[in-house]
């Protein structure tokens, strides 16, 4: 009885042993810097802002992950440097990673993915609106940098692709590509 006991608890706990260290959670301040361009209204823009971020990776082996970004932003829409309002966006936005040969100390990745961009608490002047919702792709590079056993320096750059129509009255003003490159800083930790 006491061996099958034992039996027992040595399965159940293989899959804890399995899964350690299989999770990173990161947190970030990060710059989103809009590359914008608009179909017909040149002089459209999107202000640059600084954000908090943060992300769950899962890693299937020691080299691949599964990376979900999380942030929000809220943002100035301008026409030749006169304000027409701010709108917030949340573009989740899930990567699959490659972590170059990891090591103890430095372990670069890259990563390609898909966003989803949500539009809302839309403010903008009399009669303009955006789309709601915005799909496109996503790039990564980074590196982790370990400062303790379970500790990283993250550094991190992404460009992701959110595009929306900008409408006046319910009739198409332009097509506007924000567009941004996310530039972060923050910390990680393996759990």
């Amino acid at each position: 009885m006491k061996n099958s006991l034992l039996a027992l608890a040595l399965i159940a706990a293989l899959p804890a042993s399995a899964l350690a260290d299989n999770w990173m959670m990161r947190a970030r301040a990060i710059q989103i810097a809009p590359d914008v361009k608009s179909s017909s209204l040149p002089g459209l823009d999107v202000s640059d802002e600084w954000v908090p971020e943060i992300d769950f990776t899962y890693f299937i082996t020691p080299n691949i992950g599964v990376e979900l970004i999380l942030a929000t932003a809220r943002r100035e829409i301008t026409l030749n440097g006169a304000s027409l309002g701010k709108l917030s966006n949340l573009p989740p936005t899930l990567t699959l990673q490659y972590h170059f040969n990891p090591t103890p100390v430095i372990k670069p990745y890259v990563g390609v993915g898909l966003n989803y961009a949500r539009f809302y608490n839309v403010d903008l002047a009399p009669g303009l609106s955006v789309e709601k919702d915005s799909f496109g792709g996503a790039l990564q590079a980074g590196v982790d940098i370990a400062v303790t056993k379970n500790g990283y320096i993250n550094l991190d750059v992404k460009k992701i692709w959110i595009d929306t129509d900008v409408k006046s009255n319910g009739v198409k003003l332009t097509h506007l590509d924000i567009n941004p490159w996310v530039w972060g800083i923050g910390y990680g930790f393996r759990f």
